[in-house]
């Protein structure tokens, strides 16, 4: 089996590569691995030889048609700036989000079209693609309504899915991810950040800032539960799916200050007085019109888990990122 991994540098990225280097399976052995990004992605010892990293931006002319060419058997899709980028530049944010995935799915039709080709299509939404006003709990047959310019490339990147697995170009399925938390590494321009970052650094002993109020809620899984549901979503008999092919992920929904009193069980009150409150109109303002909880129904009947505690999101990382040790 060849996989093919698009956006392999970023986190989920990384991490998705790393399961699978530790023995995850997709239902057949993969003996070939691709990995791309905009920066150079990293091959794991486990792939050596049987992998390959490209440095290719996937809404350039060509690029997407040059990873197809390989006729990848399973393709994961997970390419695209976050939504404070995508917002701060419009251009951007409508080249890489929607334009790059177009191309993809096009490409993937050409080759189609040369010989009988039809690979598994795992894309990664967002929630993004709902927006205010929304009923408390959100199903799968609420209208997209996004109002912001990376909810609305993730809804017309959702309905391309559908409609070129609808003609049988490809077998695709789009998970609209929950924001994930607890994300390692460095701050990015996500405006959803900071539900990272106010449990990220004061684990780490380091300060945080805190944009908007404590009674903001919202809907959450770990890495970890990303990481499952790519697999799942990879390996799903899709004919239970039906023609509507994009799920919503199972997650948790909390409060801002539900997050601190995890962190405060997890790391006791050292770790809670490094948030400091700084409130930012403009991060306020695209948040609280994003989804605060989600009805899973069907990604659940089909298989997929997330977490059910907001502690249990803070103890993966503590686990994944920092050996187990709150410092």
């Amino acid at each position: 089996m060849h996989v093919l991994i698009i956006g392999a540098a970023g986190m989920i990225g990384r991490k998705l590569t790393a399961r699978l280097a530790a023995g995850a399976t997709l239902g057949r052995d993969i003996d070939r691995l691709t990995l791309v990004d905009v920066m150079a992605p990293e091959v794991p010892a486990a792939f050596a030889g049987r992998a390959e990293a490209h440095t290719i931006d996937l809404s350039a002319p060509g690029a997407a048609e040059r990873l197809v060419a390989a006729r990848p058997d399973v393709i994961f899709h997970l390419a695209g700036i976050v939504s404070g980028e995508a917002e701060a530049d419009f251009e951007k944010g409508y080249r890489i989000n929607l334009d790059g995935t177009r191309q993809l799915f096009e490409a993937i039709r050409a080759e189609a079209a040369r010989a009988p080709y039809r690979p598994r299509l795992v894309f990664t939404s967002s929630i993004a693609v709902f927006g205010a006003p929304f009923p408390e709990r959100i199903g799968d047959e609420f209208v997209l309504t996004p109002l912001t310019s990376y909810g609305t490339q993730k809804a017309i990147g959702e309905l391309l899915l559908a409609d070129y697995s609808r003609r049988g170009f490809f077998d695709g399925i789009g998970i609209r991810l929950p924001t994930i938390c607890i994300r390692p590494g460095a701050p990015n321009k996500a405006a959803s950040g900071f539900f990272s970052n106010i449990l990220r650094e004061p684990l780490s002993g380091r300060e945080a800032v805190l944009p908007v109020g404590e009674d903001v809620r919202h809907w959450f899984a770990s890495p970890r539960a990303a990481v499952g549901f790519l697999l799942h979503a990879a390996t799903l008999d899709l004919t239970r799916v039906g023609p509507r092919r994009n799920l919503n992920m199972p997650g948790l929904s909390a409060t801002v200050g539900e997050e601190i009193e995890a962190l405060r069980r997890v790391a006791g009150e050292r770790a809670v007085a490094l948030i400091r409150r700084e409130p930012d109109p403009v991060i306020d303002a695209i948040v609280t019109g994003w989804a605060r909880e989600l009805d899973a129904q069907r990604a659940l009947a089909l298989g997929f888990r997330a977490e059910t505690t907001f502690e249990e999101i803070v103890r993966a990382h503590v686990e994944d990122e920092l050996g187990g040790v709150v410092g």
